[in-house]
C-alpha cells in the first residue's frame, strides 16, 4: 500500500483526501516509479471543481499528470529504462502518490544533477509554452506580448521566445519585474493604461500575444495591439476570447489540445533545460498530506512560481 491523493467529491480543496492505494506490478510496456516530487497545475483543481463537468462515475478521482522519480521496476518489453534510473513522467495520471505506474512512452531521462522539484515542474508549463509559441508562429524578429509572464506558463513562454530570438514584453505585478528582467523580458504592470504602456514599449508594434492569465484586459489589449488575431493565443481566457478569432489552446470545447505538438516538445524542452537556456521557478513546496493547503495557495494566486508536492 502507498499513499495517494483522491478527490472524493466535486468542490473545493476540502474534498481532497490522502488514502492508501494498491499499486500493481508493471505490466507490458509499463514502468513503476518511486516518486520524488510532483508538479501541481491549475488543471488539477479544475478537474474536481466541476469546471469540466461533474460526472459521478469519475469519483473518487486521482489527480496529477507530471512527476519525477526513480524507476523501481519495468514491465515486459520495456527498453531503454532500467531500475534505478532517474526519470520524469509526463503525460501521466494519478501522479499525486508515493508510487506511480506509467506508460514507458511517458518516461524521459532526468538531466543529471537537476533537482527533483524542477524536474517534476518543468513539463506541463514547458510543453504548454511550446504549444502557444507554435500556434502563434513566434520566432526571430517578432515582438511578443505575454500576459501573466511571471507565472509558470508565462515564465516558460518568455524564456522559450527569447531563445527563438523574439523580443518579449511581459505583464506582471511590480514585485515580479526584476524576475522578468532576469528572463530578458521588458516588464510591464497590468491594469488601467496597459495598452498605452505596451505601445510605448513597442513603438514599432507587437506582432503576437500569448495570454496566460485569462482576464478580459489581456484579451482586449492583445486584440488592440496585434494586427492578426490568429497570432494571439490564450491558455486561460477562453470565456473572453471565444468568437474573437483568437486561438484557444488546451482542454475544453472548441480548443486545440496540441497533443502531438506537446508530445514532440518534451525532448527539446529537456535539451534546453540541460543546456541552461531555460529554468523553472519553484514558488513553494508542500508535503503530500498538505495537498489541500497547496491547492488553496494556487487557487488564490499567492505563489510566484511552480508549486511542488513531496510524497
Amino acid at each position: 500500500m502507498v499513499r495517494a491523493v483522491v478527490a472524493r467529491a466535486y468542490g473545493g480543496p476540502e474534498v481532497l483526501q490522502v488514502v492508501d492505494v494498491v499499486v500493481a506490478p508493471p505490466g507490458p510496456g509499463q514502468v513503476l516509479l518511486d516518486v520524488r516530487a510532483i508538479g501541481v497545475n491549475p488543471a488539477d483543481w479544475k478537474q474536481y471543481s466541476g469546471f469540466w463537468g461533474t460526472d459521478p462515475d469519475r469519483l473518487p478521482m486521482r489527480l496529477g499528470n507530471e512527476a519525477a522519480g526513480v524507476v523501481a521496476a519495468v514491465g515486459e518489453g520495456v527498453e531503454g529504462v532500467a531500475p534505478g534510473d532517474e526519470v520524469i513522467a509526463y503525460p501521466t495520471a494519478g501522479a499525486y502518490a508515493q508510487q506511480l505506474l506509467v506508460r514507458a512512452t511517458s518516461v524521459l531521462p532526468k538531466p543529471a544533477g537537476r533537482s527533483w522539484e524542477k524536474a517534476a515542474g518543468i513539463m506541463v508549463t514547458g510543453v504548454t509554452a511550446f504549444h502557444a509559441l507554435a500556434a502563434t508562429h513566434v520566432g526571430a524578429g517578432d515582438t511578443l506580448l505575454v500576459h501573466g509572464a511571471s507565472g509558470g506558463v508565462g515564465s516558460a513562454v518568455v524564456q522559450l521566445a527569447h531563445a527563438r530570438g523574439a523580443r518579449v514584453l511581459g505583464t506582471a505585478s511590480p514585485a515580479n519585474h526584476d524576475h522578468l528582467a532576469d528572463l530578458h523580458a521588458v516588464p510591464l504592470t497590468y491594469g488601467p493604461g496597459l495598452e498605452e504602456r505596451v505601445r510605448r514599449a513597442a513603438p514599432r508594434g507587437v506582432t503576437a500575444a500569448i495570454d496566460c492569465v485569462g482576464t478580459a484586459e489581456a484579451i482586449e489589449v492583445s486584440l488592440a495591439v496585434v494586427p492578426d488575431p490568429q497570432r494571439i493565443a490564450t491558455v486561460a481566457g477562453h470565456a473572453h476570447a471565444t468568437g474573437t478569432g483568437i486561438r484557444l489552446l488546451g482542454a475544453g470545447a472548441g480548443s486545440d489540445p496540441g497533443t502531438e505538438v506537446r508530445r514532440r516538445a518534451r525532448t527539446e524542452l529537456l535539451r534546453l533545460w540541460d543546456a541552461g537556456r531555460i529554468d523553472v521557478r519553484i514558488g513553494a513546496t508542500f508535503a503530500l498530506a498538505d495537498v489541500a493547503r497547496a491547492h488553496r495557495a494556487g487557487i488564490a494566486g499567492k505563489v510566484d512560481g511552480k508549486i511542488i508536492l513531496h510524497p
